[in-house]
């Protein structure tokens, strides 16, 4: 039986009548595709007769807490526009009461441009490389710059220390994803818990999942249009995102995983992880950083608990693209591999 649009479950023609509904501006909907990336929110391409634009909805089945929150993603995008961090518009949301389909969605344009999947950058030269990874310096700068209170995200984030709040939340998410924790995840779950920083009182708007291929670029230049994937953003420690994206600097550069491990930086232009994080720092007036180590092994272990919560939505067959996802999912051993030896080695940054 024709169950329509892949993945949700509806005909388009009856998606169609929804959003003319809703006066959103978006148009009469001609045509609906299914991105085939992206491991977390289902995104449609929509081709309608005033333009194209981008649908983004939670997954089908049982979700864990707290994930998958596209409402939480709408209303950041929908404060900064306008701000000095590229965002799309968005035009509508739904929540899960009043879907014609059953699960929370919204609506955004659609940015046309470049999205980088390889951190090295291989198609470009040496001179945009490096053009495209200050852009992301800045944008990431200017993110953690967001007066939160002027941009009506004040309540956006629990208070008190944002790194022992997440640590929990990932171990509880990978716990509950897994029927046997893997020893370096346990080790990491116990050494983040005894090395957890005090809480200096830095309070910023955080992306959660900062790195290359959540972002676009110009078809033809190096500017970046729009930063995207903002379901895990909080109010949280701007170290938090710095380190994450840093973690590509150490990720091997083969098979699955996209990393500038082996990447001689200097001839190909991409900036060293110490002058990025020295730009980063420069741009945001602050000092160099104390206990990098820590922050990375975090990074290391958020990731790791993502991606294995991407595993286990495959298993159940609820993930976007299970292929990936379960290459995803092996990933984890390396993952928590590294972030062991960062224990062990230390950082410098």
């Amino acid at each position: 039986m024709d169950k329509g649009i892949i993945g949700l479950g509806i005909q388009q023609d009856e998606l169609g009548r929804y959003l003319a509904d809703q006066n959103a501006g978006i148009g009469a909907l001609r045509q609906v595709t299914k991105f085939g990336t992206g491991q977390s929110n289902p995104t449609y391409l929509l081709d309608t007769d005033k333009g194209r634009f981008v649908l983004r909805t939670k997954p089908p089945g049982p979700l864990l807490p707290s994930a998958h929150l596209v409402d939480r993603e709408y209303r950041v995008m929908h404060a900064l526009v306008g701000s000095d961090v590229p965002v799309p518009n968005v035009r509508l949301l739904v929540d899960d009461a009043t879907s014609p389909f059953g699960r929370a969605f919204f609506v955004m344009e659609y940015l046309e441009g470049r999205i980088f999947w390889d951190p090295a950058l291989p198609e470009l030269t040496a001179a945009d490389r490096g053009r495209i990874y200050d852009r992301m310096n800045a944008a990431l700068a200017a993110l953690h710059s967001v007066d939160v209170a002027a941009v009506g995200l004040a309540d956006y984030g629990k208070p008190g220390n944002y790194f022992a709040r997440q640590t929990d939340r990932w171990a509880r998410q990978y716990l509950a994803s897994v029927s046997e924790p893997l020893p370096d995840m346990r080790l990491l779950i116990d050494w983040l818990g005894k090395h957890m920083p005090q809480d200096d009182g830095q309070v910023a708007l955080v992306h959660g999942d900062y790195r290359i291929d959540n972002m676009i670029f110009a078809p033809t230049d190096t500017t970046l249009l729009g930063v995207l994937d903002w379901e895990l953003s909080t109010l949280g420690h701007p170290l938090s995102d710095l380190a994450y994206q840093c973690m590509q600097w150490r990720l091997p550069n083969n098979g699955d995983m996209r990393g500038l491990g082996g990447i001689n930086r200097v001839a190909a232009g991409i900036p060293t992880e110490s002058d990025y994080v020295r730009a980063y720092c420069t741009r945001r007036d602050i000092k160099a950083i104390e206990n990098w180590a820590f922050y990375l092994v975090f990074a290391f272990f958020k990731l790791a608990a993502i991606l294995a919560g991407v595993a286990a939505r495959a298993e159940e067959g609820n993930a976007s693209n299970p292929e990936m996802a379960r290459k995803y999912g092996a990933a984890v051993p390396l993952l928590a591999a590294m972030a062991a030896e960062v224990t062990r080695e230390g950082a410098e940054q």
